[in-house]
């Protein structure tokens, strides 16, 4: 513990949903004092660098509802219950892209939202792609399938066509890995 814990004294669960588990605790600060902390539980995802072998990346446009637009972003998805993360990016990624891949790395961990919510992405580098299948989507997904250079992939960045945190944060980690700039 550091000196900066907060304890958790009572908890709620204030709404429950199908995604969503938002919860509001009281808790100790580190002065002695009290206060309230709501967040949202999430069961964690995986993002995947799928690299094909001319060395473009898999991405993917997607409709995302809360901000009423597409978004490009790297193949990801939810973390089933009690299934491991590598099984997630495997499924996932031939789930969303038709593609299985020979290689897997995992390469580390995001928290993309600490002020309120404990959900934590686990980043995977993918390669020996094989298109294997068409696109297996849930029923209420919806996606188009592109490719991009690295290069093209963090000039969207720059230039604001790419905004999701986890593909950003991806995009880094492939830079550095992909360069020969971390092992």
């Amino acid at each position: 513990m550091t000196h900066l814990h907060e304890e958790r004294l009572a908890s709620e669960q204030v709404f429950k949903g199908v995604l969503l588990d938002v919860r509001k605790d009281r808790v100790r600060l580190p002065n002695g004092g009290e206060s309230v902390r709501e967040y949202v539980v999430h069961p964690g995802a995986v993002v995947i660098i799928a690299v094909l072998d001319d060395g473009s990346l898999l991405f993917e446009n997607q409709y995302r509802y809360p901000l009423q637009r597409d978004f490009l972003e790297l193949p990801a998805g939810k973390i089933d219950p009690g299934e491991a993360i590598e099984t997630t990016a495997r499924r996932e990624l031939l789930e969303e892209t038709g593609y299985e891949a020979a290689q897997w790395r995992h390469l580390g961990v995001m928290h993309p939202c600490i002020g309120y919510s404990d959900e934590r992405i686990e980043i995977f580098l993918a390669s020996g792609l094989q298109k294997v299948a068409a696109p297996s989507l849930d029923h209420n997904e919806f996606l188009d399938v592109l490719t991009f250079t690295l290069d093209q992939a963090v000039d969207a960045v720059r230039d604001g066509r790419i905004t999701d945190a986890k593909t950003i944060t991806a995009l880094f980690w492939a830079d550095r890995i992909l360069a020969g700039h971390w092992k």
